[in-house]
């Protein structure tokens, strides 16, 4: 436990000996770690058939493995659903080499076979391997672009002064009720910053789509559903505990105490309220 909440095995047996009046090696503390590599291994293959989720957001971040005698950058693939219930479930992890085509659809293929349907939405940025792994696994699915890594793409392409500005207006695109709206809101922002950030507003219009694609399901989904937010917390959880390792000595390492972070996180959203109310996605789906 001590572990998996970022203390250092330095730490864990210094502590150890305090309490219990009997020093643990690090190497031990290592050794006792891995019994729950087939606890973590379970739950990351767990079925599941059971229920159906509609909403999928995904995410990759990096650390450092050694591998070969030498110290690798690894991606960490990460997904969570919101089931038909309406709450969250952390779907799985996996590591892979990079963050290419083929190791997120290695990924997504893993999920499906471990029986991930009725999905409807995927969030996610926009990274190019990502993004053309979930449409050929994920084929009729809506795939909604992060508004905050593209209010971040838009903004970069503007000049400073007029930022502030430009944010003020995007934000009201993004706010939009309805495809209509948000259409007219782009209509106006593009007419008003064209000639002084002609690069903001052509990354705005051709992103537009992908970045209000979400306008299709009620509106009381719009927040939850329109940016990966909620799975860079939960990155955020992986990189306190992680600072502490630096450098994993392997990929097991890597997948024992990520997992074991995500199932802590997992049991704090099952005893939590639900995420959302699903009844009008019910009513929407039906009526489609």
């Amino acid at each position: 436990e001590l572990v998996v909440q970022g203390v250092s095995t330095r730490k864990v047996a210094r502590v150890t000996e305090e309490l219990c009046g009997r020093e643990f090696s690090k190497s031990t503390v290592s050794e006792l770690c891995k019994q729950l590599d087939p606890i973590v291994q379970a739950w990351n293959n767990r079925s599941l058939k059971e229920m159906a989720y509609p909403f999928v957001t995904v995410d990759a971040m990096y650390v450092k493995v050694r591998e070969d005698g030498r110290i690798r950058s690894r991606g960490v693939f990460i997904g969570y659903g919101v089931n038909t219930d309406g709450n969250r479930e952390i779907l799985g992890l996996a590591i892979g080499d990079t963050e290419s085509e083929a190791s997120w659809g290695d990924f997504f293929s893993r999920l499906k076979e471990r029986g991930l349907h009725g999905v409807d939405c995927v969030t996610s940025d926009t990274h190019g391997g990502l993004v053309k792994a979930i449409r050929q696994h994920f084929q009729g699915v809506t795939w909604q672009r992060c508004q905050a890594h593209f209010m971040r793409n838009i903004l970069d392409a503007a000049p400073k002064t007029l930022q502030a500005s430009i944010k003020g207006m995007v934000r009201s695109i993004f706010e939009a009720p309805d495809a209509n709206i948000a259409r007219k809101c782009l209509t106006e922002t593009i007419a008003a910053f064209q000639d002084k950030a002609p690069k903001a507003m052509d990354t705005l219009e051709n992103g537009f789509d992908d970045a209000t694609a979400i306008l299709i399901f009620p509106e009381e989904y719009h927040v939850r559903l329109r940016t990966s937010n909620g799975i860079e917390r939960v990155n955020g959880e992986i990189r306190r505990c992680e600072r502490v390792i630096r450098i994993f000595p392997n990929r097991e390492a890597v997948i024992r105490m990520i997992g074991a972070v995500l199932m802590e996180i997992e049991e704090h959203w099952e005893t939590s309220r639900k995420f959302m109310d699903m009844a009008a996605y019910h009513e929407w789906r039906n009526n489609r």
